[in-house]
C-alpha cells in the first residue's frame, strides 16, 4: 500500500509515523538505501507537521482577536503541555 501524502494526513498520524521512522533509524538495522528513503519521508512528515502547527497557531490567534481589533495576546507558554 502506498504511503499517504503528509499534507493529507492528520497531525496525529503524521507524528505517529514520524516516531516510527525515528525508531527504525535509531535501531540502525536498515540498509543504506532504505534508511535514506525513510529519512526523506521523515523530513516530509516533519515539514507537513510544522505547517499544520503554524496553521493551528494562526487560527488560535485569529480566534483570540476581539471584535474591536485589539492587539493579539500571546498565549502563555506552559512547560507541562506536551
Amino acid at each position: 500500500m502506498a504511503a499517504k501524502k503528509p499534507e493529507n494526513m492528520t497531525f496525529e498520524a503524521t507524528l505517529d509515523e514520524l516516531e516510527t521512522i525515528v525508531g527504525d533509524l535509531e535501531q540502525g538495522d536498515l540498509p543504506l538505501e532504505e534508511a535514506l528513503k525513510q529519512f526523506e519521508r521523515g523530513v516530509s512528515l516533519s515539514r507537513a507537521g510544522q505547517q499544520k502547527l503554524q496553521h493551528a497557531e494562526q487560527q488560535v490567534k485569529i480566534l483570540m482577536q476581539t471584535s474591536e481589533g485589539e492587539q493579539l495576546v500571546d498565549m502563555p507558554q506552559d512547560d507541562t503541555i506536551a
